[in-house]
């Protein structure tokens, strides 16, 4: 059954506004004391990717890791960069061109879906952006179907916890990490491990298994 109610309606308005200035976002993505910012050196490098591999940058935004991942698959790989936002994936091709990075692909996605083709990805890469999802079930259908047999998740979101976290945290992001991972885990992944530690993010992979994921 479609999933058809938002989980938590207005969450991208801002993103959605036409007007909407990418550099305001530069400076608030691609800043020291951002925490996956401070740490994408480590993260990228224990997260498993390899030289030719094809990634998804879900929910690409500015693209500073979009940008990442392409030296990190190389040449013989690829890199989509996934994203609802046109401006921001305007950016990333400016980047591309610019620097000559042809292994990047921009990709524009609907709330429900991230237009991937079937079986086109070996991972995607999600980082802050999992807690954006409106249709979750319905993304990750769509997520599931774009990766390859044995294909992996790396899911990279706040820690929510009572008590402990930020009242931002607690009123924009909707779920802490069990209930992220039983969703993913219920759209047919399984949890492998959590190879990074981090302050105020955690870092979860997921595998595609071969059965169909839970309705």
């Amino acid at each position: 059954m479609a999933q058809d109610k938002s989980v938590k309606p207005g969450i991208n308005k801002r993103f959605l506004d036409p007007e909407l200035k990418v550099g305001e976002w530069v400076e608030r993505f691609e800043r020291e004391g951002r925490e996956v910012y401070d740490h994408r050196e480590a993260t990228l490098n224990g997260i498993g990717l390899k030289p030719g591999m094809a990634v998804a940058d879900i929910g690409s935004g500015t693209g500073f890791f979009t940008r990442m991942l392409s030296a990190k698959v190389g040449e013989q790989g690829s890199v989509i960069a996934v994203d609802i936002v046109p401006a921001f994936l305007s950016r990333i091709e400016s980047f591309k061109k610019e620097e000559g990075l042809k292994n990047i692909t921009t990709r524009l996605c609907t709330a429900k879906s991230t237009k991937l083709p079937k079986r086109s990805i070996d991972a995607a890469f999600i980082c802050d952006t999992y807690h954006h999802f409106e249709y979750p079930q319905a993304t990750l259908k769509s997520l599931r179907a774009a990766l390859r047999p044995g294909g992996t998740i790396v899911l990279i979101d706040f820690k929510r916890i009572e008590g402990k976290s930020s009242d931002f945290i607690m009123n924009h992001v909707r779920a802490g990490q069990e209930v992220f991972t039983a969703e993913i885990e219920a759209a047919g992944f399984e949890k492998l491990d959590e190879p990074i530690e981090l302050k105020d993010n955690y870092v979860v992979r997921f595998r595609k298994t071969g059965g169909k994921g839970k309705k």
